[in-house]
């Protein structure tokens, strides 16, 4: 059944980008961006983000994760390693990070390089995490196949049975990746379709290349 949406149309009027405006590291700019639609009651999850990997298969794949720390280093998540995403990243580092404030009319686009987070510091933040999300990392393989919702529910039965009355571990399979961006770019939504586009490209001696792109 087609549905045609050729006549969808949106007009970006809120807000522009310009180089006067722009710091010299992308990390400053994403931080100012950031707490602007965090603060937004337009914007429901400011951390939450697409990221692209290259599966095993050789097909690229995009799903929805959240971002729980940025530092002048890069952006932190948080997965099972031995899932699809988490064996993707491990076989091919290149990733893309990208966020979409609708309601603000702007994209942030982040190539960079993924590496596993130390394991001290997957640790310190699991232990933040509520008791039931501690359990939930150990009692899914994520993405692999089961029978049904009751396996599942069963699975966590007995992690709960388990940790019962102790401190839940950190699984060894469940951790941070670190992305270091290589390039950053930051996407305003202007009036016909004459969008701001700023892209910073990561230079040899790591200062930041800063270029307008056509929309």
């Amino acid at each position: 059944m087609a549905h045609d949406l050729s006549d969808y149309r949106k007009s970006y009027e809120k807000r522009e980008l310009l180089e006067n405006n722009c710091p010299e590291n992308p990390i400053e700019l994403f931080r100012n961006w950031f707490f602007v639609a965090d603060e937004s009651e337009m914007v429901e999850e400011a951390n939450a983000m697409t990221i692209a990997s290259i599966g095993l298969d050789g097909f690229p794949k995009s799903r929805v994760v959240l971002l729980k720390k940025y530092t002048w280093e890069g952006f932190i998540f948080y997965t099972n390693y031995n899932s699809e995403k988490g064996k993707a990243i491990l076989n091919n580092n290149n990733v893309c990070l990208s966020f979409f404030w609708a309601g603000l009319e702007q994209q942030i686009i982040i190539k960079g390089k993924a590496e596993k987070l130390a394991e001290n510091l997957s640790d310190g933040y699991f232990e933040s995490r509520p008791d039931g999300s501690k359990l939930g990392a150990w009692a899914s393989s994520q993405s692999e196949v089961v029978t049904s919702r009751n396996e599942l529910d069963n699975i966590l039965a007995s992690f709960e049975k388990k940790f019962e009355n102790q401190e839940i571990p950190r699984p060894k399979h469940w951790g941070g990746f670190l992305v270091k961006p290589v390039s950053v770019e930051f996407w305003q939504g202007r009036p016909n379709r004459m969008h701001d586009r700023i892209r910073y490209t990561l230079q040899k001696d790591f200062s930041w290349k800063l270029e307008r792109l056509a929309p």
